[in-house]
């Protein structure tokens, strides 16, 4: 799903995958949720490792290393905390995991931080925000350390990475750890949730699935409405997940040969699928392949097929929003039309029955995510008016007339889901579809709301 607004500031770019260079081209993102400009740095940063961490001053240099010279922040999820002494911070969370650590930094050097695009140079930075260039050097090496710079500790942390995990062969659980209570790995509890909905009784077979990305404390009736049209059906042979890359590397479909870990157990990666597929998109779509670590909605699926078909395989792929081309169409990554046609073909050629889940959430309006406007009830039936147009060329399997509208009206709601649809109606197809349900969260200070559903496809 889309974070607030402060994740939108330029910490969030999109690079070249094949350079990494910290002078790479980033995507243009809002910065209006900054003012003001740096007063202090001195004691800017709280490191959870050294807590009484402090800067030195020291001599400006001129041989600095490129990606410190002209640092360029990878993207990050700023989100607010408070530190050991109770002031308001902000924790770079890195959505890679790359260090075991959060690096946690006054709000106000979030103007800084906004400056390092590759674009500016260390004394460009600290001229801007008026600060002496030894001390916002500390702070950009700080950031290099906890590999949140593109350059090589980033590269180290990456490897590191990348090895760990193909030595365990899976995705650790992440987003569904909370299934686990009082021992029980969530078959209980999702039993639970599917005996509380009734059957949708929907009058075809079902060949793909929609449902939320959210957690499930406020997603769950979505989730068992239309897992009890499917609980009864016989298990596919494999299952193709697919989500949306939101905070990744990749600015194209990224795939992976990793299985996923639940609470229910490992699911393994289908290569009866995967081989023919990647042997005709190639391996650059595994390039990327950490991407899946920073996003959840994949796993978020998971236990759903587990506890109504068992461990079957699955194929996990993250796919690119329309609105967001390849920043250079050189071969070395493949678009969502290409990649989906290539797919497409390979399930028809493996055999066998294939099902199809995507993961997703539709508006994201609010305060949170820049909107002056508060969450009322004008803004509530507005914001369903809209979604249900949209679902509305979904559910006619026109998938033109919904990119074509997402195109037109520039996205004003937010949807965090419109590569997933688009992928579903290219791959599948489909003669049918049925809206099973849909529902809008907001918080109880009326700053959020988050909307979501659930369709069936056939």
């Amino acid at each position: 799903m889309v974070t607030p607004k402060m994740a939108s500031c330029p910490v969030s770019c999109r690079i070249k995958r094949s350079i990494r260079l910290p002078y790479c081209r980033s995507r243009p993102c809002d910065a209006g949720f900054i003012s003001g400009f740096l007063a202090m740095l001195l004691h800017l940063l709280y490191d959870p490792i050294e807590p009484g961490f402090s800067p030195t001053r020291i001599p400006p240099m001129t041989n600095r290393p490129e990606h410190i010279d002209k640092p360029h922040l990878r993207r990050i999820q700023p989100l607010p905390v408070h530190n050991d002494q109770n002031q308001q911070a902000v924790a770079l969370r890195d959505p890679l995991m790359l260090c075991e650590q959060t690096m946690v930094v006054p709000p106000q050097v979030m103007v800084a931080l906004q400056q390092c695009n590759g674009q500016h140079s260390l004394d460009d930075i600290a001229g801007a925000v008026k600060q002496d260039p030894a001390i916002v050097q500390q702070l950009v090496e700080k950031l290099d350390e906890f590999g949140l710079v593109w350059g090589p500790r980033f590269e180290e942390l990456e490897a590191e990475k990348q090895r760990a995990l193909q030595a365990e062969g899976a995705y650790p659980v992440r987003a569904t750890e909370g299934l686990r209570q009082d021992g029980d790995d969530g078959r209980a509890m999702i039993t639970s949730w599917l005996d509380q909905e009734e059957d949708p009784e929907v009058g075809f077979t079902p060949r793909g699935l929609f449902a939320p990305h959210m957690d499930y404390v406020r997603t769950w009736p979505i989730f068992a409405g239309c897992w009890q049209a499917l609980r009864s059906m016989t298990p596919p042979d494999r299952v193709v997940v697919l989500s949306t890359n939101h905070y990744g590397i990749g600015d194209g479909v990224v795939c992976t040969r990793l299985g996923f870990e639940t609470p229910m157990g490992r699911m393994e990666s289908d290569d009866t699928l995967l081989d023919p597929l990647l042997s005709a998109v190639g391996d650059q779509v595994l390039v990327d392949e950490l991407d899946h670590i920073a996003s959840t909605g994949i796993e978020m699926q998971l236990p759903w097929i587990q506890a109504c078909w068992g461990n079957v395989p699955v194929v996990g792929i993250l796919v690119p929003d329309p609105a967001q081309s390849l920043l250079e169409d050189d071969h070395e990554r493949i678009g969502r039309t290409d990649f989906n046609q290539q797919l497409r073909a390979c399930v028809e050629q493996v055999g066998g029955t294939t099902f199809f889940v995507g993961a997703g959430d539709l508006s994201h309006v609010g305060p949170q995510f820049g909107e002056p406007r508060p969450v009322d009830d004008q803004r509530c039936g507005d914001v369903e008016q809209q979604d249900r147009d949209l679902l509305g060329h979904i559910v006619d399997g026109d998938l033109e007339a919904f990119t074509s509208a997402l195109q037109w009206s520039k996205n004003p709601t937010r949807w965090a889901s419109a590569g997933v649809f688009a992928s579903l109606l290219e791959v599948l197809q489909p003669d049918e579809v049925e809206l099973i349900d849909y529902r809008q969260n907001v918080n109880e200070q009326n700053t959020s709301l988050v909307s979501f559903c659930g369709l069936l496809m056939a």
